[in-house]
């Protein structure tokens, strides 16, 4: 609790050093929050709507949910300021830092107390595969679900650890693979529709409240290493009195205020299968560039139309990257 304090003084006496007219003040009363796409807009709009109203009764702003119909519309949402905070996977929390003038500020933490999340392959429960091995003997017999281009767990996580690791283009090694969400990939595998696709286990758990029929019919056959939780993230360039207030708000909400308002804001956090923020930084994106990068080598390393040299000089570039986020991953200090 005493980082959340130290984390709230410092960002409201930075609005108040910087001045709180930096923008125009129709600018600091509206902001538009981005939903990345993990399941149907109906469907997110039920769980966030409370958390969004909520957001606006405590900070005086008017905050503007905004639904994308995939990763990279939010992304780019934030990049022409027509999103100035988000939610965001990490891999996409990546593209915003990098792409739209991005800067985590909180992360998600877990109403169960895990510390983060799983990447899995699912299958439907009577599917013969019962483990990776099973599903990766590339005879273009299985139709594979992947996430979003942008998903950490949904294609980064397994295509680091799964394809790149294995020298393996999915494209080659599955009779059909397609893109699409959490919630449309557990659903496909569900109905018979993909033989295995890609999810996670904050997804599945969700699917146990929104489908249980469809949660009983599938099974895990493969579970990645351990996912840093989600971040919430804003524009650089944002009014620092709004950040100011939005930033007090978020690391309170679920902590202070009276007995009711405290359970209600829980009420709220829970329904996000969620539990209150904690403060972060860009570091926590330092786990995620590595296994960016690592992915990036694998695929060098394997790919026969470049020469030694020329994989000798790109894995060379790769490797002072990695060392490069290395020093810096050391440097930082832990929230």
């Amino acid at each position: 609790m005493k980082t959340v304090q130290k984390a709230i003084g410092a960002v409201a006496g930075a609005a108040l050093l910087m001045g709180v007219a930096t923008a125009p003040a129709a600018q600091a009363q509206e902001i538009n929050f981005g939903i990345i796409s993990t399941e149907t807009s109906s469907n997110l709009k039920t769980i966030w709507q409370p958390f969004l109203e909520a957001m606006a009764k405590g900070t005086g702003l008017k905050v503007n949910g905004f639904y994308a119909s995939d990763y990279a519309g939010v992304i780019e949402a934030m990049r022409f300021n027509k999103v100035q905070v988000a939610w965001f996977g990490n891999k996409s929390a990546m593209e915003a830092v990098n792409r739209a003038d991005g800067e985590i500020f909180a992360q998600s933490v877990d109403a169960g107390g895990n510390p983060g999340y799983w990447s899995h392959l699912i299958v439907h429960k009577d599917s013969p595969y019962e483990k990776l091995e099973d599903v990766m003997k590339c005879d273009k017999a299985i139709d594979f679900g992947i996430g979003d281009p942008n998903s950490t767990s949904g294609f980064l996580v397994p295509t680091a650890f799964i394809f790149a690791a294995k020298n393996v283009d999915p494209k080659q090694c599955f009779k059909t693979v397609r893109n699409a969400s959490h919630e449309a990939n557990a659903m496909a595998v569900a109905n018979k529709q993909v033989a295995v696709a890609t999810n996670n286990s904050e997804s599945l758990q969700r699917l146990e409240k929104t489908a249980p029929e469809a949660r009983k019919n599938l099974k895990v056959i493969w579970t990645s290493p351990l996912i840093p939780s989600d971040p919430l993230v804003w524009r650089k360039d944002l009014d620092p009195a709004v950040k100011a207030k939005l930033y007090t708000w978020i690391m309170t909400y679920g902590r202070l205020g009276t007995p009711e308002e405290v359970a209600e804001a829980r009420k709220v956090l829970t329904g996000l299968q969620w539990a209150p923020f904690r403060p972060s930084s860009n570091a926590q994106l330092f786990p995620i560039q590595q296994l960016e990068i690592n992915k990036e080598m694998l695929k060098v390393k394997g790919d026969a139309k470049l020469s030694d040299a020329e994989k000798t000089a790109k894995l060379a570039d790769l490797q002072k990257q990695l060392e490069k986020i290395d020093a810096q991953a050391q440097k930082t200090p832990s929230m």
